[in-house]
């Protein structure tokens, strides 16, 4: 719908939509103290800065009310024209003539300007909505490194990532999604380093979403991932600025949701959920060894408990006979098999991991410590299971804390009880059976195009420079190419001195 020329019905059209908002602020107002034509105000209380438009913008206006508008008709001006040249002192403020574009811009915080006789009104940015300020990090914490995190206010998000990559070449494209909850979103990608069909799907994938509303990060990835089947995370999600900034620089898309603290990176293969924020921040050869110690804490998770069956029901010759023997008298009075004491221990732990979860933090962490010692130690009290399955289900579940990225701790977690489904039914055969058909699926999936397993499948492709930062971490020094993610003729992330201006495009 158009902007009328006739003020009193653009203020009848709005005020029947707003008719019930109690918190909408509006007002009619004369401007010129001859020829005087009158204005419209519009904004919603508590999304807007009324200091900024009470004592900078609405002030001025008013001044400028005196003054007769005629005088400024010699240089062919029309009101509209001289209230947003010379009437407010903001810079960031634009004309409208659709009617629908401004209902959503007051919607959102900014505050609309409407004058009698003019078919466009002028949108003035004065948002400012209560928020928490930047936080640190509370899912991603590292021991050396920035603490910073992402906050629900998008504009904060976009200039945390500005104040870490000072290049002309990121590029932040606004848009919203939503029917109704119109959320903004705003895509983020640095123009030279990009792979142009990387950016082109992930515009389509949007482009596509047509849901009421999208109220978390969380929603907006599973509505933009390729296989909705997999339990295995295809975005990875992030609440640190650097770590997202860190992905822009190498190639790879960030996507920031109002309303949500965390940011989506795509692509994201399987390697680039085993990397912290810290593997840079200390030295190449510490870091390496932790590296190391996530994948192997990742086949643990997965695979140790239905390893536990399969040997203890099916395998118990290929134990040591003293080990056989003090296993045997561990399970003598336990009247429950092997894969049940397994799954009664797992359902305990994931029960006492949720509770920990939704519990206020400084009980949840108590909860989890002593609900564990307590369970574990009654349940082998009462003979419901022997000691040995309390120490490899604790182990499985220490060892998936040592992911450094929940949403694939998630996807082993469900992957698990696969395993120990057909370790109980085959023994050792149905325990690889089950991790090869992990592989397979893992091997067949793609993330934008790209192999989901790289560099680990199809590594060549990179020329195997990917390697270098995966099952360990090699010195910045000799990691000269970007990843796999990276436009094919930005590669080089090393330059000589004095190559010239960085921000000047190829």
């Amino acid at each position: 719908m158009k902007i009328s020329t006739d003020l009193d019905k653009n203020i009848e059209y709005l005020e029947d939509l707003f008719a019930d908002f109690g918190d909408l602020v509006k007002r009619k107002f004369p401007i010129g103290s001859s020829l005087r034509r009158w204005a419209y105000v519009i904004y919603l209380d508590g999304m807007t800065d009324r200091g900024v438009l009470e004592q900078t913008i609405l002030p001025r206006i008013m001044a400028g009310s005196q003054k007769p508008p005629e005088m400024f008709f010699h240089r062919e001006m029309s009101l509209l024209e001289t209230l947003k040249d010379g009437g407010m002192t903001t810079a960031d403020l634009r004309e409208e003539t659709d009617m629908n574009n401004i209902v959503h811009m007051v919607l959102s915080g900014d505050t609309a300007l409407l004058v009698d006789g003019d078919e466009a009104g002028i949108l003035i940015a004065t948002r400012g909505w209560p928020n928490r300020g930047v936080p640190e990090t509370s899912t991603e914490v590292v021991v050396q490194g920035s603490n910073e995190a992402f906050t629900e206010v998008m504009r904060f998000n976009t200039a945390l990532l500005r104040r870490r990559v000072k290049d002309t070449n990121l590029k932040i494209k606004q848009s919203n999604v939503g029917r109704r909850s119109k959320t903004d979103i705003a895509v983020c990608y640095m123009e030279d380093v990009v792979r142009p069909e990387v950016l082109e799907e992930v515009e389509k994938r949007l482009a596509n979403i047509a849901v009421d509303g999208i109220l978390d990060a969380g929603a907006l990835e599973e509505l933009i991932e390729e296989d909705i089947a997999t339990p295995f995370p295809q975005c990875q999600i992030t609440e640190r600025p650097d770590k997202a900034a860190s992905g822009l620089m190498e190639g790879r898309v960030a996507i920031l949701v109002d309303n949500s603290p965390t940011a989506i990176l795509v692509p994201a293969t399987m390697n680039s959920f085993f990397q912290a924020s810290e593997d840079y921040s200390q030295g190449w050869e510490i870091m390496s060894f932790t590296r190391l110690l996530r994948f192997a804490a990742a086949f643990f998770a997965l695979a140790l408990p239905g390893l536990y069956i399969a040997i203890t029901t099916f395998h118990p010759n290929m134990l040591p006979t003293l080990l056989a023997f003090k296993m045997a008298a561990a399970r003598e009075a336990i009247p429950i098999p092997a894969v049940m004491e397994i799954l009664i221990m797992e359902f305990a732990f994931e029960l006492l991991r949720e509770a920990g979860i939704r519990l206020p933090r400084p009980v949840g962490s108590s909860i989890g410590i002593i609900g564990g010692l307590i369970v574990g130690d009654a349940a082998v009290s009462a003979g419901l299971v022997s000691p040995l399955v309390v120490i490899v289900v604790a182990l499985t579940g220490i060892a998936s804390f040592a992911i450094p990225n929940y949403s694939i701790v998630s996807a082993f977690r469900l992957c698990k009880f696969l395993v120990i489904a057909l370790a109980a039914a085959l023994g050792l055969l149905g325990f690889w059976v089950a991790l090869i058909i992990i592989l397979i699926h893992l091997a067949s999936m793609k993330t934008f195009g790209l192999p989901y397993l790289f560099p680990f499948a199809a590594g060549d492709v990179n020329g195997y420079t990917d390697f270098k930062d995966s099952l360990f971490r090699a010195p910045i020094t000799f990691m000269k190419k970007r990843p796999i993610y990276a436009n094919p003729d930005q590669q080089n992330r090393q330059q000589p001195p004095n190559l010239g201006n960085p921000h000047r495009k190829e």
